[in-house]
């Protein structure tokens, strides 16, 4: 199996179309492979061979969709990150991957040769543009001069067809290994799932370089004449102007877009009356945001849930029928789900415990991580630190995370990150970062910081220190002072208790 071949056929079977729009172009299917497999004789040439890893680093963009078919094609495996990622973090999944080569742009260069002064196995970096620094190849030239790769290479299923790194409870990213078979069968199990019909306009503004963005993307192999709308940042009235001007039927966002979109000062200037459906996920969602949303636009937000490990879409509200606001669903078809206790025991529907899952989309293991994937991964069963219940009709709710990742604006932050930068302050003897309830971004980051003895700082002189190696996302929103932080007694800081303040 190969998801290249399957999309290609596709594309055989539905005659060309226009099924992309991006900065004011019309781009057709037929296009889109055809660069796709000039891209693959590319990278074919420059060696990249089955089993290679390929790096993907850049904003919405239809080379961002020509990549993953270029590099599936030829039976190598796609490493997307989020342009967003910073440079340490960059850098280092460049080199635990392993990369050969790098397709990106010129505006991460700062980023891109970060990862290169670690990544000794990086060949070759491509970028998106006509002109480029020396040491660097141009994609548009690359495309143009090269002949079609026609042959797909027919993969096993146990072979990876893409690593994608999520933030680590320790700070490190973890590389997620995914096969052709686990992201087809994500992909079918929400095609069978949520019954969207054919013809559909979406609007892409959530990273495609992104768990979320493989599956969307796979999505579109079960469904026929499908147009894709790119925007490259979130802006509310880009939405909202690329919804009227292409009459958009679908868009999926984070709780915080909702949030933004409701502070739009103009919620009539546009026409929206062509959407039907808004999805969110990656963060609870605020039964406030529901209600003013639908009260101010006349739409309900369908609410769902993934993980990376489980290729990202696992449960979803219903479409039609009922809607349980601030529940995650019901699992998708052919996806089991249930609450176990400590023991791995399943518990009764009301009985608190954690959410495991199992089914054909789990991942393949942690890159290069074998006990940490023997820890997640357990007689066939994810078992995803999420704590909640499922109620008797069979929807699961999560009332919390055993892990201590923050996720701000849908984004996974590691706490570790942050408390790195504050442990290197001169004057703080211990910190510790948690999370907080927030209203526009689901959560926020606050610190915890005990100073040395005899010394004395404010909040902001914290905050400055940590701007200094930190971009503004990950910054603390709060800094309290404490006199020593909670501990148990075999001295594990216990954030437990600083939630609880």
């Amino acid at each position: 199996m190969n998801l290249s071949g399957i999309a290609q056929e596709k594309v055989r079977g539905e005659g060309e179309h226009v099924s992309l729009f991006y900065e004011g172009r019309e781009i057709t299917n037929v296009e889109m492979l055809h660069a796709s497999r000039k891209l693959a004789r590319a990278l074919k040439d420059l060696g990249v061979k089955r089993g290679d890893r390929v790096i993907l680093q850049m904003p919405n963009c239809p080379e961002v969709l020509q990549g993953f078919g270029a590099i599936w094609r030829i039976g190598a495996v796609v490493v997307p990150i989020n342009y967003l990622v910073g440079e340490e973090e960059t850098a280092y999944i460049y080199q635990d991957s392993g990369a050969k080569v790098v397709i990106s742009s010129s505006a991460f260069l700062p980023k891109v040769r970060a990862g290169r002064e670690k990544a000794s196995g990086l060949e070759n970096v491509i970028l998106v543009d006509p002109d480029v620094p020396p040491g660097f190849l141009s994609y548009p030239r690359l495309v143009e001069r090269s002949p079609e790769e026609t042959e797909v290479v027919d993969m096993a299923d146990d072979e990876l067809a893409a690593l994608i790194y999520t933030a680590g409870t320790t700070g490190r990213p973890k590389g997620v290994m995914h096969t052709h078979l686990s992201l087809y069968s994500n992909a079918k199990m929400q095609a069978e799932s949520i019954s969207l019909p054919d013809g559909m306009v979406s609007i892409f503004v959530l990273p495609l370089c992104h768990s979320y963005g493989i599956a969307s993307m796979n999505y579109g192999l079960f469904r026929r004449g499908g147009k894709a709308v790119l925007l490259g940042s979130f802006n509310v009235e880009a939405i909202f102007a690329a919804i009227q001007k292409y009459r958009a039927n679908s868009l999926a966002g984070v709780p915080t877009m909702y949030v933004f979109m409701l502070l739009f000062p103009e919620p009539k200037k546009y026409d929206l009356s062509s959407m039907r459906y808004w999805f969110c996920g990656s963060a609870p969602l605020a039964l406030e945001t529901f209600n003013r949303f639908k009260q101010s636009f006349g739409f309900e937000i369908i609410e769902g849930w993934g993980l990376t490990e489980a290729g990202a879409n696992n449960s979803v509200n219903p479409i039609e029928g009922m809607k349980k606001v601030g529940s995650i669903g019901l699992p998708n078809k052919g996806t089991e789900m249930r609450v176990v206790d400590k023991e791995g025991k399943a518990l009764p529907p009301g009985k608190e415990g954690e959410i495991v899952i199992r089914g054909p989309m789990l991942m393949k293991g942690y890159w290069n991580k074998p006990e940490e994937t023997a820890d997640v991964l357990r007689e066939g069963w994810l078992h995803t630190g999420d704590v909640g219940y499922v109620d008797a009709d069979g929807y699961f709710w999560i009332t919390d995370r055993k892990k201590d990742l923050i996720i701000k604006a849908g984004e996974n932050i590691s706490p570790r990150t942050i408390e790195e930068v504050l442990f290197r302050h001169p004057k703080v003897s211990e910190a510790a970062v948690i999370g907080m309830k927030d209203e526009v971004y689901g959560e926020e980051i606050k610190a915890y910081v005990v100073l040395k003895p005899g010394q004395e700082a404010t909040a902001e002189e914290i905050i400055q220190h940590c701007r200094e190696s930190l971009t503004s996302f990950l910054l603390p929103k709060e800094v309290t002072f404490l006199k020593a932080l909670p501990k148990s007694l075999v001295g594990k800081v216990l954030k437990k208790e600083l939630r609880k303040m």
